[in-house]
């Protein structure tokens, strides 16, 4: 059985978490077969969005015991090994050109609560909830807290990766984070509405921004204005902007 089932929907790539009988936990299998795709998805001209949703009633629920239980015998270095994987995964959801939809139902827990949050936008279920449990078993929400600190408030944050609460997709929605929360009988429309307005966009203007807004992430104000400027300058050049342009002075 596949870790991850890949399909399409016209331009949409979809990648669907598949161990439902362990709510779609993390393994070193999912990590890796996730990455591959996402790489593939990368490479392919005519994908212009990527969506990763579960298989199952949960998106994703962190780690699974067998990992848990290879961290507890792992050395520092082992381990140290083990959670740069992981962040090679959220790493590579930012570094792939098209936008990345986390569609989540369910629970989203600890990694998998990141992995929703690396995604470019989130699109969840009413009843969905999200949640870093970590601190319960004395564990440490780490890699996850870069994701985290750059989308919430720091108090939002603190209490969040701190209190190891589950927090409703109401609130995240409330908060700026989830981009749309529907009904469960509503939830395939309201992804639909996503994926469908990138696919109607200019894939170019479309990558290029996505590029251009998380590589000024480190950059002070007049770096990322002179970066902006130069990313204006390429965009002009692209087939896409001038047939714009064009239709544009045509009406």
């Amino acid at each position: 059985m596949s870790e991850v089932l890949v399909t399409d929907s016209d331009s949409v790539r979809i990648l669907t978490l598949n161990r439902p009988e362990k709510r779609n936990a993390l393994n070193d299998e999912l990590v890796g077969a996730l990455k591959d795709a996402l790489r593939e998805a990368d490479a392919d001209e005519s994908v212009k969005c990527i969506v990763i949703r579960g298989a199952g009633k949960d998106f994703c629920s962190g780690a699974d015991l067998s990992a848990l239980q290879k961290i507890a015998k792992a050395s520092h270095e082992e381990n140290l090994e083990d959670a740069r994987s992981l962040g090679e995964l959220y790493k590579l959801i930012r570094a792939v050109r098209q936008p990345v939809i986390a569609a989540v139902n369910g629970r989203a827990l600890a990694g998998g609560c990141g992995l929703a949050m690396a995604c470019d936008l989130i699109v969840a279920e009413r009843g969905a909830k999200f949640g870093f449990p970590e601190v319960k078993i004395g564990f440490v929400p780490a890699m996850v807290a870069a994701i985290v600190r750059r989308s919430l408030s720091e108090r939002l944050a603190f209490s969040m990766l701190t209190l190891g609460e589950m927090v409703t997709a109401e609130e995240l929605h409330n908060a700026g984070i989830v981009h749309a929360v529907a009904d469960e009988a509503d939830f395939e429309t309201a992804l639909a509405a996503v994926t469908d307005r990138y696919a109607s966009l200019s894939t170019s203007a479309v990558q290029m921004t996505k590029r251009l807004l998380y590589d000024i992430d480190s950059l002070d104000f007049a770096s990322a204005i002179e970066h902006g400027a130069k990313v204006n300058a390429d965009a002009r050049m692209t087939e896409d902007c001038k047939k714009g342009i064009a239709r544009f002075l045509e009406k």
